[in-house]
């Protein structure tokens, strides 16, 4: 499948400004794999609290966006077209880097387990090749 821009993410999850979290889908193997990536601007209504004068992104946020690429990837399959994807869990999350206004946040989701309407993936945040955050992802379909 080809690359997708912000338009053609928009068609495929619910998310809308200011909680699309997710700018430009670079990879994909429906079903399987997802590489995203999120340009974190100095402009998101996020940084005005957190922190006033220090910017950094909230993890929590981090982890959101791993699942809407998690989501991504599963409602590209002919079989969940027209479904929403909620969170079923989190597990194993891990912050390793702070990210700040002009990173560029890439966003990696491996999709492990796929089943009866639900699914497990791996989710990897990465800043300039480095791990920023990191969670195994509980899927919800309906």
């Amino acid at each position: 499948m080809s690359i997708m821009d912000i338009n053609e993410i928009k068609a495929i999850i619910p998310h809308r400004y200011p909680f699309l979290l997710i700018d430009r889908v670079e990879e994909i193997v429906p079903g399987e794999k997802i590489v995203c990536k999120k340009n974190v601007t100095a402009n998101e209504d996020f940084f005005n609290g957190h922190f006033p004068n220090e910017p950094v992104m909230p993890g929590v946020l981090i982890i959101e966006a791993l699942a809407q690429a998690g989501a991504i990837t599963l409602l590209t399959l002919p079989k969940f077209k027209g479904k929403t994807v909620y969170f079923g869990g989190i597990d194993k999350a891990k912050f390793r880097k702070k990210v700040v206004p002009s990173d560029t946040l890439i966003l990696e989701v491996k999709i492990l387990k796929l089943r009866n309407g639900a699914g497990i993936g791996k989710g990897v945040a990465t800043v300039e090749e480095k791990k920023a955050a990191e969670a195994q992802l509980t899927f919800m379909i309906r």
